[in-house]
């Protein structure tokens, strides 16, 4: 079957332009249209991305439909300036840097879907324990560097909005249905309609897998997902005088995963990558997730739109797992134990059931239940105008937003007996962390855009009003009566300004600027927010049929902020330290070229992209008990891989599409430091091949297959939260799409 079947990979965005397949000379390239955007969208399309006056990548429907990912990490890799660690092989909780931001679960950037903040509780605890689903995404818009004050709060590296799927224009029936390795499947389906005052979109998405990774007693180490979204709109006619248009959306999902924080000592590591151990069985994610958004746009004219969107996110997660072992009554957490197993050896006996519990000894699971609120109302103004050889346009936005996490947890003591996790000490739920943490925030911005012929210049100017609370009612009160509560709070007032430019020139055009860069700071009173200034400087050309983008960026940190995250090592606390001054420089480049450019019925672009992410600490701090260990002057930032690049060619045609991709992840350190990295804080790096394709019947029904880790390659992703932890392994997956 595979012999006729083509194969095809996803590829990076920016090849060529919005068109199917524009010629290279095509001047939309680098001539700036003049739009007003939904207010669900960052620019909307490749056209706009090419011509913004910062570094902008759009990721269209085609791109990510047709190589059939679902794992956001393996999709995201291709766009240069992003650094990403794996964790789970899957990409259920994906740890995301832009330009050199902390990458620990995301919580340094801005994410959000449909134009709304999606993380869990994106100024009390942004950390993205849930993380939208990339294989029911339309499009997936990445903006870095200068001129992003239209989103925030974190604005330091940049913003990532995830496009669900819109409403059809008109009646449409899609099912995309997938098997293969681990006993991997996926079930994508979506009808919609729209008619002259209605419009509707129902999708269901569920994709589970028994897992790669070994346990010892046998059992699965996969996962089962759902996801559903329903989108209903009324609209006025379109002949209307004043247009308007009301959209609802409800979106749920769900996760059942036989995931750990426990990974591998290294010598387990060399011998069985993919083995998990005895003291794992138990762990396991439970999540619920909750969305409702309600969007209202008025259309005075094609000049001027105001949006306004009101949302509320609700997710609830419970991550039971082994947070510490016991042995002759002396506790320990699994950070520490598998930073020096050595020193540890008995633990990790315990762990791995090498040997049984003795009288003192115990496996302790922390229930790690977490209830996480988030509600707001957003309104965008956006009205613009033309004069002679001149274009304007000024935008608004207002946003009063609310946000909370609730930590109710526990801890289960189990005796490890043949291998086999006894429970021996039900805990208390509300006995290990019994805390309310939230956070009001008003926030609002002003972007005035002006183009004067080739010129185009972006001001704006952001301002952020945070209040940050914590009410921790101690471990001793699970009735929340108040007896021993400690209250504290921290406030925020900044205003974050940004300018870029963009110039077009004949087939190039050289754009930049420089922004504040900005994260809030934690409850914690009298901590100083995260703050930087941003600078870059780019061009984007198109010559002899090679296009792309070249770019420099330098980001200074007055005041960076490390937090105490459980994903790292750390105690889960979530506290955050200061770092003090940090310098991160580095260059994005993408190349575009198509061998086939004169074929009418062939294609074949080849795709390069590379990112150099040089990262140092300007002043010394810590001890060897903080997060990044003892941090001297001259350190590199963990868990950033200073070397990236990716490659992709391509062959196109009306009945199929076949790909291959090569990607390489520089190694990095997980520890602060300088020169050779120690053994036990480095992670290799990797060079991964990948295969895809899709072959088209009709235009109603197409085959798709696709290969990861084509040669198989075993390579470590983290050694974070307890221990290395492996990529994904060979895996082949096939396919059968309809549409109607």
């Amino acid at each position: 079957m595979f012999k006729r079947t083509s194969i095809f990979l996803f590829f990076c965005a920016a090849i060529l332009t919005a068109q199917q397949k524009p010629k290279a000379n095509d001047s939309s390239l680098i001539k700036l249209n003049e739009v007003v955007l939904s207010a669900k969208v960052i620019f909307g399309s490749k056209f706009v991305a090419k011509n913004r006056t910062g570094s902008a990548y759009y990721l269209s429907s085609e791109e990510i439909k047709k190589f059939n990912y679902t794992d956001v990490n393996r999709t995201l890799r291709n766009v240069p300036g992003v650094n990403i660690y794996e964790e789970d092989g899957f990409g259920l909780r994906p740890n995301i840097s832009l330009r050199g931001t902390s990458p620990e679960r995301s919580a340094k950037i801005t994410v959000m879907e449909d134009g709304v903040l999606i993380a869990p509780a994106p100024y009390s605890a942004p950390s993205a324990y849930y993380f939208p689903t990339i294989a029911r995404m339309q499009a997936v818009e990445i903006l870095k560097g200068s001129s992003q004050v239209q989103y925030g709060p974190y604005t330091t590296g940049g913003a990532i909005n995830m496009i669900s799927t819109e409403v059809p224009d008109k009646f449409g029936i899609f099912v995309n249905s997938s098997y293969g390795s681990f006993q991997s499947g996926r079930v994508h389906a979506q009808l919609g309609d729209s008619r002259k005052n209605f419009g509707y979109s129902v999708e269901y998405l569920n994709y589970s897998s028994n897992g790669f990774k070994d346990l010892d007693n046998g059992a699965d180490t996969g996962f089962d997902k759902n996801d559903l979204v329903a989108k209903f709109k009324v609209n006025t006619n379109p002949e209307a005088k004043l247009g308007q248009e009301f959209e609802v959306k409800f979106q749920y999902s769900d996760e059942n995963s036989d995931e750990t924080y426990l990974g591998l000592t290294q010598e387990d590591f060399d011998a069985t990558p993919f083995r998990r151990y005895a003291g794992s069985q138990e762990d396991e994610m439970t999540t619920e997730h909750f969305q409702f958004m309600g969007t209202h746009t008025l259309k005075f004219s094609d000049y001027f739109r105001i949006t306004t969107t009101g949302y509320y996110n609700d997710f609830s997660r419970n991550w039971y797992k082994v947070d510490f072992v016991t042995v002759g009554g002396e506790r320990e957490g699994i950070g520490s134990i598998f930073n020096d197993p050595d020193a540890f050896a008995s633990y990790i006996d315990l762990v791995t059931g090498d040997v049984n519990s003795g009288t003192d000894d115990t496996l302790n699971a922390r229930a790690n239940n977490r209830n996480y609120y988030a509600a707001g109302v957003q309104t965008k103004f956006d009205y613009h105008w033309t004069g002679e050889n001149t274009f304007h346009d000024i935008e608004v936005g207002l946003r009063y937003h609310f946000d909370e996490e609730d930590r109710f947890q526990w801890i289960d003591d189990y005796a490890m007996v043949d291998g086999v996790m006894q429970l021996v000490n039900a805990g208390i739920p509300g006995t290990n962390a019994n805390r309310v943490s939230d956070a009001r925030a008003f926030s609002s911005y002003a972007m005035y855009k002006f183009k004067y012929k080739n010129l185009t210049l972006t001001p704006g100017l952001r301002y952020e009003n945070i209040t940050l609370r914590r009410r921790n009612y101690g471990n001793n009160d699970v009735d929340r009566t108040g007896i021993d509560l400690a209250e504290r709070e921290n406030k925020v007032d900044v205003f974050i300004p940004g300018i870029g430019f963009n110039y077009n020139f004949q087939n190039l055009s050289v754009f930049g600027g420089v922004h504040k860069g900005f994260s809030p700071p934690s409850n914690q009173p009298g901590e100083d927010a995260e703050e930087s200034v941003n600078y870059e400087l780019g061009s984007r050309f198109s010559f002899g049929g090679i296009t792309g983008e070249i770019v420099g960026f330098y980001n200074d940190y007055s005041n960076l902020l490390g937090s105490d995250l459980a994903a790292t090592g750390g105690t889960g606390s979530l506290d955050q330290f200061n770092a003090g001054e940090v310098r991160v420089q580095g260059i994005e480049v993408l190349l575009n070229y198509n061998f086939l450019s004169s074929s009418e019925n062939l294609q074949m672009p080849l795709t390069f992209g590379y990112t150099l992410t040089d990262t140092e600490f300007l002043n010394s701090f810590g001890s060897e008990d903080d997060l990044w260990g003892e941090v001297t002057a001259g350190d590199e930032l963990p868990y950033i891989a200073k070397h990236q690049f990716n490659a992709t060619l391509s062959l196109e045609h009306d009945k199929f599409d076949i790909n291959l991709s090569g990607k390489y992840n520089g190694e990095f350190r997980t520890e602060a430091g300088r020169g050779t990295i120690p053994a036990n804080e480095l992670v290799p790096s990797n060079f991964i091949l990948d295969l895809g394709g899709r072959y088209r019947f009709t235009d109603h029904i197409a085959l798709t297959a696709n290969m990861i880790n084509v040669l198989d390659e075993s390579y470590a992703v983290a050694r974070v939260p307890a221990g290395l932890r492996p990529g994904h392994p060979f895996g082949i997956y096939a396919g059968l799409e309809l549409r109607y």
